[in-house]
């Protein structure tokens, strides 16, 4: 899976939201890019990973999954199996990312959760020192 180390991303959404008690949601996205010219490689994860979706953004196509099952229950699961080597490494974002996953099992729902998932979220990718 050597296409994640420079063009995949692990992130975490934090929005304002009238219908959640504590007023956030959290949402987790893992994301792949390629050139257009790749499409049906991105296509045929659906496929592999039994989730997902593709969007196309001009000369870019994206393998989105942001499903919270298919995060913990697949994608998640792939990484720890079949570790990502190089600056991108399990110690990185997917570390973090991995802590998220289980902060959002109720964690999310405090002040105090959503706290530890923002702090978390404010040193990922380029926010890490």
């Amino acid at each position: 899976m050597g296409l994640r180390q420079g063009e995949g991303s692990f992130w975490i959404n934090i929005l304002n939201s009238s219908t959640h008690r504590i007023g956030f949601q959290v949402t987790m996205v893992f994301q792949l890019t390629q050139h257009v010219r790749d499409e049906q490689l991105m296509r045929s994860l659906i496929a592999f990973f039994g989730c997902g979706s593709i969007r196309e953004r001009g000369l870019v196509v994206d393998f989105r999954v942001q499903k919270f099952s298919d995060l913990t229950h697949k994608i998640i699961p792939f990484f720890h199996k079949y570790p990502i080597l190089g600056i991108k490494s399990p110690k990185v974002p997917f570390g973090d990312f991995c802590k998220v996953a289980k902060l959002m099992d109720k964690a999310h729902l405090t002040k105090e959760g959503l706290d530890q998932i923002r702090k978390i979220k404010a040193g990922m990718n380029t926010g890490r020192k």
